[in-house]
């Protein structure tokens, strides 16, 4: 039988590198399952509960392997759900490359069933780069621009191959005009700025007297010359959420996160400082940056279209992080003034004993804090972290600390609940032998964590180290939108659209052959903790947490203090216990 296009395609995935990828069957995309039976020894296929999840995954797989992720989906509905993982990975800047059937050529512009202009709909979420693939010789061109440009723009792209496209057979392009001829590979340029606009950003930063820095993930291969240069001039580093692992927490400089979910000292530093260093970050909440004119900026990222984008940067570098940095610090002087760097590291100081006081506070039943806090000497040296949206990552980004060695991966700006326990599971896939965690708020699990666990039940044998722990923060409540609700727009708890039923999710994972324990007791919280670390299979913590502990931001305004004692006035149902646990933390 002669080669199809389809098994045209997987061996050239192969030539790519892709060892694995993730996706859901259905008659739409039958030839290409079909050439990876055939291939199996060649690439992985992993199968999810749904489509969704496999975009998630991709995502989570360019994230902690720092490769092309790739997923796969039918025609129709399953070409739709994957848009959100691929919004996911666009949002992060995250290659992955999307393959999705069609229905046959003869049939397109007939109205068919599942018949979805595919181009159009994926033109957004992958506007650098959706092909539809109409003849055999064409395919070859098709995929190697697909990853080329995905590799070369971390972005998501799209490829769209027709049913009969799949079947038929393969054809290479021939010699004549009209035709191309394409190869496979990409190795990323090394990007270093002019030496004139590294001195122009050099003499900003000499002037600062009080320089801060705030690094995202694009500074994730650069921590050592992020190190380098903050001793040099005397600086704090305040981490985006993305670039919490970038950095150990441990470091006495190092502010933590910025942000609603960041910390009084980041706060604090950002405020008083006169020099911004902005290193491969996209941080997009502006009224956390100084304000506009009171401070110098320096910005360092290997993507233009982000420069001066957040605040109005007096020197913008094209570059990557790590060798512009390198090639900026001969440039840079040590400041002999130390003063603003000791502020910094006495605040920091300050503030972890605020947030050991905050843990302590009792809670009804359990103060979620407590938990991270309990957790974080407890984490393995090597632990690759996944957090959800929702109340949990503000514990995670305030709570947990970072260590060296350690990775970790959240759905920064698409914020989408449900990408957790996606990332951990194609984190485990792209490095079996390390314990993978994850953080999930019980909206994210019963939106899609507990389909993904059976996921989990089904592959975590193939894992060389099992230990696989989710950690389900359950408080019966959508908590994040509920204190928005009260904080944001001073509205009191709409308990219809808030409230979510109970369920039993250590129970379940115990059903389907995984390990489970219910935590409702904070007596009991270190030994939980310790025995889930110790499982010899993947398993599912549920925190019985307090839902009134607030989420208190770094720095209240007087607008959501007066937003928030609105809301309780308007009757919240949760008013007294909010009110109590409220003052428990601010005292604290």
């Amino acid at each position: 039988m002669a080669d199809t296009v389809s098994d045209a395609l997987i061996a050239r995935l192969a030539a790519w590198g892709v060892r694995r990828i993730y996706g859901y069957p259905g008659d739409g995309i039958n030839g290409v399952i079909g050439a990876l039976d055939r291939a199996a020894d060649k690439i992985e296929f992993v199968e999810p509960r749904h489509e969704e999840a496999a975009a998630f995954m991709a995502c989570g797989h360019a994230k902690f392997s720092g490769e092309v992720g790739v997923c796969l989906a039918t025609s129709g509905p399953g070409a739709v759900h994957l848009l959100a993982g691929l919004y996911d990975a666009k949002g992060d800047h995250q290659p992955v490359v999307a393959i999705v059937g069609q229905k046959s050529r003869v049939s397109l512009g007939a109205d068919f069933q599942q018949e979805i202009d595919l181009v159009s709909l994926f033109k957004d979420v992958a506007h650098e780069y959706v092909q539809m693939v109409t003849t055999p010789v064409q395919m070859r061109h098709v995929v190697d621009r697909a990853f080329r440009i995905a590799r070369s723009r971390r972005t998501p792209t799209c490829i769209v191959l027709p049913q009969d496209i799949q079947e038929a057979a393969d054809a290479k392009p021939r010699h004549e005009h009209g035709m191309t001829h394409s190869g496979p590979g990409y190795s990323p340029p090394r990007v270093v700025p002019h030496a004139a606009d590294l001195q122009r950003a050099a003499d900003v930063l000499n002037a600062g007297k009080r320089v801060a820095i705030l690094i995202g993930a694009g500074a994730a291969n650069a921590a050592e010359e992020v190190v380098s240069v903050a001793d040099k001039l005397g600086a704090g580093v305040a981490k985006a959420l993305l670039g919490k692992p970038v950095l150990p927490d441990d470091l006495p400089f190092v502010t933590g996160g910025i942000g609603l979910l960041g910390t009084q000292p980041s706060y604090k530093m950002i405020e008083d400082c006169d020099t911004l260093l902005m290193v491969g970050s996209g941080f997009p909440y502006t009224e956390f940056l100084p304000e506009e004119g009171k401070a110098r900026g320096v910005q360092i990222d290997i993507d233009p279209r982000m420069l001066s984008l957040r605040y109005p940067m007096e020197v913008n570098l094209v570059g990557d992080s790590a060798t512009t940095l390198t090639a900026l610090l001969p440039l840079l002087e040590h400041k002999k003034d130390r003063s603003f760097r000791d502020d910094i590291e006495r605040n920091i100081a300050k503030w972890e004993e605020t947030l050991a006081k905050r843990a302590a506070q009792d809670a009804t039943p359990i103060n979620p804090q407590r938990v991270f806090a309990e957790l974080s000497p407890r984490l393995p040296n090597d632990a690759m972290l996944a957090c959800d949206t929702g109340t949990t990552v503000h514990w995670y980004s305030r709570n947990l600390k970072i260590r060296t060695g350690m990775r970790a991966a959240h759905s920064g700006t698409l914020a989408s609940m449900g990408a957790a326990i996606p990332y951990a599971v194609a984190a485990k896939f792209a490095h079996p032998e390390l314990p993978a965690l994850c953080f999930v708020g019980d909206g994210a699990m019963q939106m899609n964590g507990i389909n993904e666990l059976i996921t989990v039940a089904r592959y975590w044998k193939r894992w060389r180290d099992p230990r696989f722990v989710v950690f389900v923060m359950n408080n019966r409540d959508l908590n994040m939108v509920t204190w928005e609700q009260r904080i944001l727009a001073g509205d009191r708890k709409f308990e219809a659209s808030q409230e979510l039923p109970d369920f039993p999710y250590a129970a379940y994972a115990q059903s389907i052959g995984l390990g489970g324990f219910r935590l409702d007791d904070s007596d009991r919280i270190v030994v939980a903790i310790e025995d889930a670390l110790a499982a010899d299979r993947p398993y599912v913590l549920e925190v019985i947490c307090d839902p009134n502990v607030p989420p208190l931001p770094p720095h209240v305004s007087a607008k959501q203090i007066r937003n928030y004692l609105v809301a309780l006035a308007k009757g919240d149902s949760d008013a007294v216990r909010v009110v109590r646990a409220s003052i428990k933390q601010i005292f604290a």
